[in-house]
């Protein structure tokens, strides 16, 4: 069938089309990237913080904390949007809404001649 609409857009194994995977957002020094599924061995972890500010004080967090599920494997970080949508807020940066699915998470790094750290707002 040429025109069967549910041709149109493969989907992933957690049901997300194609084109959504790898969609990336920026929200100050976090990047966070769209993924299909979580890791295999992923661990549960506290909170809904995915960066502290150590010169703010302020923090990337979900402001909805039962909307979301923040996992980890080894020092990689994951986040699992459970609701519809979920609010990522910061004092200096404009809100983002993620959708419901599952992410990985990164925090910005600099180079300094001595070693890769992260960026701290």
């Amino acid at each position: 069938m040429l025109n069967d609409p549910a041709r149109e857009r493969p989907l992933q194994p957690n049901n997300l089309p194609a084109h959504q995977v790898g969609v990336l957002y920026r929200h100050g020094d976090v990047l966070i990237r769209r993924i299909a599924s979580l890791p295999t061995h992923a661990q549960r972890r506290a909170g809904v913080t995915l960066a502290e500010g150590e010169l703010t004080g302020h923090s990337h967090r979900i402001q909805q904390s039962h909307a979301a599920q923040l996992w980890g494997q080894g020092s990689n970080l994951f986040l699992e949007v459970k609701q519809p949508s979920a609010t990522l807020v910061h004092e200096e940066h404009r809100a983002i809404e993620l959708p419901q699915g599952f992410y990985q998470v990164w925090k910005q790094r600099e180079y300094r001649p001595d070693a890769y750290v992260e960026v701290m707002d």
